[in-house]
């Protein structure tokens, strides 16, 4: 047998002997799920400069939406300045609480031209951009920049969309054990190695051809430009743990060189999303006051992270962002009205978050914040949640529970209208009615255009 084929087959075993652990703890049950499995085994702690703040059992417990207009110390806010102050006690909280400590911008983003074409018929002009930024630029991230030949500068959408053409695909860990059938991830540690590459890592999809996305784009076609990047390139989607019981995801992309920072996958993909914004600053193709940040699904959710914390990001507009995104949790999940909520997102993807809200597990009105705080940290930049009438992860009542809570932010500075929603009638996805409604909301509030549609309905309740 050779070396190569040791490696593989003792990978094998170390592949089937995790799922064997899954499948005996799935066997017995948690005999209640409205809580923490026991057997759970703990993620070990990551010091930070974060001040502790009070823990579940210090909290009570509160059915209405926490006040984003109320400060720590009692005071309402009634003045922009007030809100300044007010969005940087709101940015520290849900640091703590929900996304973890992201590392402060590295300053230092420069971007070199790799390839460059032109397509769509000579309408669209095609750059491939590598990122370095970072201690000793040592973190790296290609992204693909599309833009209009003749005008310009033009709004940019910002948005995940897989290895950009012409990237080389960067090598991924594998899932962990049972990753996305809605397994408890915490149930199991990893291969028994600290090694996370010991396991067989997935094959790196091909990348698209720059002719094929700026065919299907709607956004191009729309005049505007399209910036896209992996997000699995800032942090891999992955809870692959290590043998520690440490998240394997910490050991590649982003996250070596800042070791003291506990930040889930959702802020480590829109860090990512500020470093591109860095590099548009400085693009003159681009106009830099109306960029646009979305993502599908769990990209929704780190574009809504993005959006509250990078104010140089005009408009937020995140799709079927689901558990952990638009809807409140207060108003979603097993405990309060079905669909995605907490305990849902706790129990399958506790990586994505800070390591401080998984002991909120089925004790969401205990939160000293809830997801309308992400909504409202916008204003008054332009917010859309693009939503769907029959998404399968979406409480509707649980986004528009959020967007209600939101409306006093907007209203301090006279911009309720620019506090938007659209139901696209689909399930879980994104399909044109989202991308008609994400550009008309930027050409009436980003250009100034006369837009005739609304954008403050909710479906009929079932």
């Amino acid at each position: 047998m050779t070396s190569l084929q040791k490696q593989s087959a003792v990978a094998l075993v170390t592949a089937i002997a995790g799922m064997c652990v899954l499948i005996t703890g799935a066997r017995s049950q948690n005999e209640n799920p409205s809580r923490p499995d026991p057997r759970e085994i703990p993620v070990p702690a990551i010091r930070t400069s974060l001040k502790p703040m009070p823990g579940v059992k210090d909290l009570t417990a509160r059915a209405g939406m926490p006040d984003v207009m109320l400060m720590n110390d009692g005071t309402k806010v009634s003045t922009p300045a007030q809100w300044r102050k007010r969005r940087a006690e709101m940015k520290q909280i849900l640091e703590y609480y929900f996304a973890g400590l992201a590392p402060p911008p590295p300053g230092n983003v420069k971007g070199k031209e790799i390839k460059a074409e032109i397509v769509r018929n000579g309408k669209v002009k095609y750059r491939l951009i590598h990122l370095t930024f970072g201690p000793k630029e040592s973190l790296s991230l290609d992204i693909g920049v599309f833009t209009p030949v003749n005008g310009g500068p033009v709004p940019a959408l910002i948005m995940p969309g897989g290895t950009p053409p012409g990237a080389t695909a960067l090598p991924r860990l594998s899932q962990g054990p049972g990753q996305g059938t809605g397994v408890d991830a915490l149930l199991t540690v990893g291969p028994g190695s600290p090694n996370p590459q010991a396991t067989p890592a997935r094959p790196a999809p091909v990348p698209a051809d720059a002719e094929t996305v700026a065919a299907r784009n709607p956004a191009l076609a729309h005049g505007f430009a399209f910036v896209t990047f992996n997000n699995s390139d800032c942090g891999e989607d992955t809870t692959l743990r290590n043998a520690d019981g440490s998240w394997a995801f910490r050991t590649t992309r982003f996250y070596p060189a800042y070791p003291n920072y506990d930040w889930g996958l959702l802020a480590g993909w829109a860090w990512g999303v500020s470093r591109i914004v860095d590099y548009l600053q400085t693009d003159p193709l681009i106009d830099k006051t109306k960029l646009i940040v979305s993502g599908v699904s769990r990209t929704g959710k780190s574009a809504l992270v993005a959006g509250a914390f990078d104010d140089r990001i005009a408009m937020v507009a995140p799709v079927a962002s689901s558990g952990g995104g638009t809807p409140a949790f207060r108003f979603s999940g097993a405990e309060h009205g079905g669909k995605e909520g907490l305990s849902e997102m706790m129990k399958k993807y506790p990586n994505w978050f800070s390591p401080h809200l998984h002991e909120f597990w089925g004790q969401a009105e205990k939160l000293p914040f809830d997801q309308h705080w992400l909504i409202a940290l916008a204003a008054p930049r332009p917010f859309i949640a693009l939503e769907g009438t029959i998404d399968q992860n979406v409480n509707q009542n649980g986004v528009k529970q959020s967007w209600l809570a939101a409306q006093s932010t907007y209203a301090m500075f006279g911009a309720t209208d620019r506090l938007g929603v659209n139901w696209a009638e689909r399930p879980h996805g994104m399909v044109q009615g989202d991308w008609d409604a994400l550009l008309s909301f930027a050409d009436k509030f980003l250009l100034g255009k006369k837009v005739e549609r609304r954008f403050d309905q909710f479906p009929e309740e079932r």
